[in-house]
């Protein structure tokens, strides 16, 4: 069989198989799916921050035309609660009067039409009693927890190194919290038929969501399906069983009808999570040549009241660099807002910007270039757990990047470059991203007619998970592309990952792998005692896959096709299942690697009007082995997008009285255009990752790392000024 070695590192960049579909219109997001005799459900959310409902008028919403029912706590059923994991849904709601925060949800009315059902949820009154909202991450009101999922970490003894260090070094940065808003409105379809549940929904996880409203409702999970094919961006939004997904279902029962329920772009600010705000206070302690010899990274994120979310911050400095005396700590305060929840690299994006911008500082402080003081600290192996990297071409990320950019152009001093009115700033940062490798279930099914099904039950949220499997499968089971059918989206196949944490191209990967291999050896198993047979008696790694055919490895001509030995046999089909779980590090002896990459920026900067414009920007990524450069190429680009964003843009803005989002809309909370994105140049670099059968590590996260850092470096080289907040604004520059 093909090996990681024969297989090579660069996939071939073929288009989307998808795309057609897209570009055609013949996609079916969740708010193209409809039902004969479709109600529609429109929500009411609360206006205040904190307190109870103490009165609910609904009279004039149950007269309004159309109107089919109007559900408040005082009168919805008795609901069960999603299981709670790391990604802890909310609580479900409508079932009691207490308010968390503003925008929650309070009331829902289904109608006819979804015009009906929007009137008439604008009649009905609320009265609460309210309570002082702690909103806040400052205030000293808010529950404090420590060390929330038992990641902390520390070697060696960072306070003692920190005090007798030649160099000290110490910041605080803060980030802000991002609204998780994609294009796409969050919509849910829900049509029961007795106690089974249809679900359309623009979900990243089927297989959760499935099993979260079986427990919600008290109904067999196999009665409920999710069906997710296409979702219209997720970036995390979509891994959690939201309110509005459940209340969908709610309405569908209560009124005997299927239900739409579409948010709308203020409910997508509150309804669906957002990155979290953090404050991270960086000491490093290190020797005058420039090696690190103590680094204390304290990070504090905000929380909603009730549940949890993981995003720890300060674990990246924990393997980031080969320093022998490290503390990280991560907090949590509760607050009275929105859901937080797992946004584009979760946690690295805002650690990366406190640590890379901490080490910038500290080049300038011992007068080294920031790329020689990351490679003078450079881990060759994990620093925490010593052992040596599945794969780690970072250095080779520095290096490849710096020649492509052009840094050894750049003048050390700050403010020493100019292009008449604007100064010109280079800017750059490590990065890297945690592994993650999710359990992960899949079949194969070769047929009569010499093509192939592949099934799992993931979703595709436009990162080109379709197309990739859609080429492993091929290229293992050795098809055309043409001839193999990937299907996904649907909770009734193979159990499947989340698409989430950059973990499902490795644990989907692994899966199809495994059932593709599993499937040539039902071939094998056939034939194994059929003397009129070539391949009679072989043995799996004792053959080869090519043009539908199994071959002896070295003697093609020895073979026989697919198609012929079904036909022998009187076959229609042969399927076979295949199953991934993550690898031990200790029995591989290998520190599992995530992707890691180094960024690269140039910025221009008008220091008479503040104005910040981005230049260019070169990533350098190592992501073990390729499998498609085009959708992976594209992945990074479309992930610097939102670097961008968070770095010079984005910002959730609270009113500091009422808790309510003041800019809940596209038109008030800004994001890159077409105008603010520059060119990009993406190359990749390094070798197939050891700790995988398939050698890849995932590029959906990697691509926002680092760029925070990276725009606020170049921002301190052109200008001198150090900014040590997102976004970078006008009137931080001015």
């Amino acid at each position: 069989m093909t090996t990681v070695e024969q297989i090579g590192l660069v996939g071939e960049g073929v288009d989307r198989v998808d795309g057609p579909l897209k570009v055609t219109g013949a996609a079916d997001y969740p708010n193209d799916f409809s039902y004969p005799d479709l109600a529609h459900a429109a929500l009411v959310r609360s206006t205040v921050a904190a307190g109870r409902i103490t009165r609910l008028d609904i009279s004039a919403a149950q007269t309004s035309p159309g109107v089919l029912a109007v559900i408040t706590h005082r009168n919805a059923p008795v609901l069960g609660r999603a299981p709670d994991t790391f990604l802890s849904a909310p609580p479900t709601p409508l079932q009691d009067d207490r308010i968390h925060y503003h925008g929650q949800y309070v009331a829902m009315v289904v109608a006819g039409t979804a015009e009906e059902a929007t009137a008439a949820a604008r009649l009905i009154e609320a009265d609460y009693e309210k309570t002082e909202p702690i909103l806040d991450i400052h205030d000293p009101r808010a529950e404090l927890i420590t060390d929330p999922w038992g990641l902390d970490a520390s070697r060696g003894d960072a306070e003692a190194a920190l005090a007798s260090a030649e160099v000290r070094f110490e910041a605080t940065y803060t980030t802000a919290g991002n609204a998780n808003s994609p294009m796409g409105l969050f919509t849910t379809v829900a049509a029961w038929d007795g106690d089974a549940l249809t679900v359309h929904d623009s979900t990243q996880w089927p297989g959760s969501l499935r099993t979260a409203l079986a427990r919600v409702f008290a109904v067999p999970e196999s009665g409920v399906r999710v069906l997710a094919p296409f979702v219209g961006g997720g970036f995390g939004a979509g891994l959690r069983t939201w309110p509005h997904v459940i209340l969908a279902a709610l309405a569908a029962r209560t009124v005997g009808r299927p239900v739409k329920l579409v948010l709308t772009r203020p409910e997508m600010f509150t309804g669906i999570g957002h990155r979290t705000e953090t404050v991270q206070r960086l000491r490093i302690g290190a020797t005058r040549d420039g090696r690190l010899v103590a680094l204390d990274h304290e990070s504090t994120t905000t929380l909603q009241m009730e549940g949890n979310n993981l995003e720890p911050c300060a674990t990246v400095s924990e393997s980031a660099y080969a320093c022998p005396n490290v503390s990280t700590r991560d907090r949590q305060v509760r607050l009275n807002i929105t859901w937080c929840n797992s946004m584009r690299a979760p946690g690295d994006a805002q650690g990366n910007f406190a640590l890379e911008s901490a080490m910038d500082e500290l080049s300038y402080t011992l007068g080294i270039d920031p790329i020689e003081l990351r490679l003078r600290n450079y881990a060759d192996v994990h620093p925490q757990l010593g052992l040596p990297w599945s794969s780690n071409a970072l250095r080779e990320c520095y290096e490849v990047g710096a020649d492509l950019f052009g840094w050894s152009r750049r003048r050390p001093e700050p403010g020493s470059m100019r292009d008449g009115d604007w100064l010109i700033g280079y800017g750059m940062a490590g990065v890297s991203f945690f592994w993650y490798q999710a359990p992960c279930t899949a079949s194969a099914t070769l047929r009569k007619d010499g093509t192939a099904l592949v099934r799992s039950a993931v979703t595709d949220i436009g990162t080109g998970t379709w197309t990739v499997m859609t080429q492993l499968s091929a290229e293992l089971l050795g098809l055309d592309l043409e001839r193999v059918t990937f299907e996904l989206g649907d909770s009734d196949l193979p159990p499947g990952a989340q698409a989430g944490g950059s973990g499902l191209t490795a644990g989907l990967g692994n899966a199809v792998h495994a059932a593709c291999r599993n499937l040539v050896q039902a071939f094998l198993d056939t034939v194994r005692d059929d003397p009129t047979s070539p391949l009679a008696g072989c043995a799996l790694d004792e053959v080869g896959v090519d043009g539908g055919r199994i071959h002896r490895t070295g003697s093609p001509e020895r073979g026989e096709s697919y198609t012929d030995i079904l036909a022998a046999h009187g076959l229609a089909e042969l399927t076979a299942d295949g199953a991934s779980t993550p690898n031990d590090p200790q029995e591989l002896g290998l520190a599992p690697a995530g992707p890691f990459g180094a960024r690269f920026v140039e910025v221009r900067v008008d220091p008479e009007l503040g104005l910040l414009r981005l230049a260019r920007v070169v990533s350098a990524i190592d992501a073990g082995r390729i499998l498609n450069e085009k959708t992976a190429t594209s992945q990074i680009i479309g992930g610097t997008v939102g670097g961008i964003g968070m770095a010079m843009f984005e910002e959730i803005v609270t009113d500091p009285g009422s808790g309510r989002i003041t800019n809940a809309t596209f038109g008030d909370y800004l994001i890159p255009v077409n105008a603010d994105v520059p060119d990009m140049q993406v190359v990749f670099v390094g070798r197939p990752d050891r700790f995988n059968p398939i050698g890849v590590k995932g590029v959906g996260e990697i691509g926002l790392v680092g760029i925070g850092a990276a725009i606020a470096n170049a921002v301190h080289h052109a200008t001198g000024r150090r900014i040590r907040s997102l976004p970078i604004t006008i009137d931080r520059l001015l």
